[in-house]
């Protein structure tokens, strides 16, 4: 009879058997934890708005009643604080309701890493200012080619292995739905001055004509936004292109700016002829349109004859 014999076995553990190299990495950078927001720093230069709005509210009501549902992103500084990738909407409502933590998933992020997890993360909102996809497309395209150039690091993470392999304007078009000349015209708008930019925002200049602008120095930005603010009008595509043609001559003046604002364009309504209230409102609706000013020299006519019948009297 065979001597029975004890055979030791040693079973793998569960989580060991179905993890791979790359998730267990993961697991070891990737924590959920509550962070004090006094330890959390806004991201450098971050292109995007948040809005003191009805959603703001809404989303600082949500937090009270059930706190933080899905949490930030942020990720170590060699500092010992913590910089802010993704979730300042969620940070701003924290602090409108008076929490002094904020729930973050800390991750170990390079510096272009984060840029462009946090110009995707924000992309995903519904309403994105086209000032907001300007410095977002221009802060993502200079960390992919900054990326691209380098080599992928040693046990790097799949996003930096990725981003390593060289991407451009084309690449970035196709992961944002743009074609690569529109990601080159929002890129532009990162050239107009504030004032400018502002009414991009606000649509009350097309964005088009906006491009073309960009393309003029501060100084004929600054004399184009007084001559809009005469002519109570902003440039047409057509105005833009030829003050950008102008420009490159070396031949744009305030004077040329002036005179290109005041040409008429297609379908344009009859600017009124005076924008001074005290003025308008003492000239009778009855007056046609475009007769205004022949109304107030008369006006003026028959005030300087009363005026000199008085003073022949006074003698």
């Amino acid at each position: 009879m065979a001597r029975s014999r004890e055979t030791k076995i040693e079973l793998t553990a569960y989580d060991d058997l179905f993890q791979t190299d790359e998730s267990r990495e993961e697991a070891k950078l990737s924590k959920i934890r509550d962070i004090p927001i006094s330890e959390i720093d806004e991201f450098p230069d971050h292109p995007f708005k948040v809005l003191m709005d009805e959603d703001m509210e809404q989303l600082v009501e949500s937090i009270k009643r059930n706190g933080v549902m899905t949490p930030a992103t942020v990720r170590l500084k060699e500092d010992g604080r913590y910089e802010l990738i993704s979730g300042h909407r969620r940070k701003k409502a924290c602090e409108l309701a008076g929490l002094e933590t904020l729930k973050c998933e800390v991750k170990e992020l390079t510096r272009d890493e984060a840029i462009i997890v946090m110009v995707e993360s924000n992309l995903q909102r519904s309403v994105i200012l086209p000032s907001e996809k300007a410095f977002a497309y221009k802060m993502r395209l200079e960390a992919m080619k900054r990326q691209a150039g380098r080599p992928p690091k040693e046990n790097a993470s799949p996003l930096a292995t990725n981003l390593s392999k060289g991407r451009s304007d084309e690449e970035l078009g196709e992961l944002v739905g743009e074609s690569k000349d529109q990601i080159r015209r929002y890129i532009r708008l990162t050239e107009l001055v504030p004032e400018i930019l502002q009414m991009v925002d606000e649509r009350q200049i097309a964005f088009r004509p906006a491009v073309e602008v960009s393309y003029l120095t501060e100084e004929q930005q600054y004399t184009l936004l007084e001559a809009m603010e005469y002519n109570d009008a902003t440039p047409s595509l057509a105005q833009a292109i030829k003050m950008k043609k102008y420009n490159q001559d070396g031949k744009l003046t305030s004077e040329v700016i002036q005179s290109i604002m005041e040409e008429e364009k297609p379908n344009q309504k009859e600017k009124p002829a005076f924008r001074d209230e005290r003025i308008t409102k003492l000239i009778p609706k009855t007056v046609p349109r475009g007769q205004e000013t022949d109304f107030v020299v008369k006006a003026l006519e028959f005030y300087n004859r009363h005026l000199q019948r008085n003073k022949a009297h006074e003698r």
